[in-house]
């Protein structure tokens, strides 16, 4: 009889097990038939994406788009780390020309990396960078020129990108026009750091600072006020590169989303809050 017991007992717990795994299975069960895809991009692409990805479905049904939203400079550490990746959108040249082995030293690759996929890297999209400020706009700052006399008198806090994310390097090279020194202003309290775009975006949108230094995108997406955009002679073009990575496991399916990144519908979305699409599908 203990034997018998023992018996039951056993197949009763294993009843259980299976039992409890169906559950899992079921959801599990949508995802079939399905290849993922996935995409790291700047930050500043999160909103249109995440709309394009929408439409998307409609075209490709059997993709799931996979994003990773992050600063252009995590998601190239990233990539070189060996994380999962098929297809990368910078927001700057810099971050991508390092991961270019079609790049020399001078260009940026100063370790040699190869990680783009020969002949698919093009220029997507451009963008601004603007100078935001909060609702009703406090300090009343209406142009970078207000800026650099507020920078220098103290009157004005301003929030910016760290410096190893596009965004604050564009912001340098602001500085650099108006020949401002970085280590200055902020010994003297009047900067503030994000670490990447969005979080600059935000502490403009809370009135944490007085201003802030950001893409038109994100200002356009957060209902901030524009004050004043950047020239190219006071930054260069906001140019964001993308390329399929040799990494990829799925290279027609992200060759595929590539291509409609370059198409109309996709160009729809990006123009929507400010992009100027430049590469056009043939």
């Amino acid at each position: 009889m203990k034997k018998r017991s023992l018996k039951l007992t056993g197949l009763l717990m294993a009843g259980c097990l299976l039992f409890a795994a169906v559950p899992a299975m079921a959801q599990e069960a949508p995802k079939e038939g399905k290849e993922e895809l996935i995409v790291f991009a700047a930050a500043s692409m999160t909103e249109t994406l995440e709309q394009i990805k929408e439409q998307y479905r409609e075209v490709a049904p059997d993709i799931e788009l996979v994003f990773n939203f992050d600063s252009s400079g995590t998601l190239k550490t990233q990539i070189e780390a060996g994380a999962d990746c098929d297809l990368f959108i910078s927001a700057a040249s810099k971050q991508m020309n390092q991961l270019d082995a079609a790049k020399d030293k001078d260009s940026g690759n100063e370790d040699g990396l190869d990680f783009v996929l020969s002949d698919t890297r093009i220029d997507l999209l451009e963008n601004k960078v603007a100078l935001a400020v909060p609702e009703g706009n406090p300090a009343n700052i209406q142009s970078y020129d207000d800026l650099v006399k507020g920078l220098t008198e103290g009157t004005i806090l301003l929030a910016m990108g760290n410096s190893d994310v596009p965004v604050g390097q564009y912001t340098q090279k602001i500085f650099a026009y108006y020949e401002l020194n970085e280590e200055d202003l902020a010994a003297s309290g009047v900067l503030t750091y994000g670490s990447d775009v969005k979080v600059v975006t935000t502490q403009v949108s809370e009135g944490a600072v007085d201003c802030g230094v950001i893409y038109a995108t994100d200002a356009f997406s957060a209902g901030l006020t524009v004050v004043d955009t950047a020239t190219k002679e006071m930054c260069g073009q906001v140019i964001y590169p993308a390329a399929v990575l040799n990494i990829t496991k799925n290279e027609d399916a992200a060759k595929a989303f590539l291509a409609y990144l370059q198409g109309p519908d996709a160009s729809g979305v990006f123009a929507s809050v400010g992009f100027t699409p430049i590469a056009q599908a043939q």
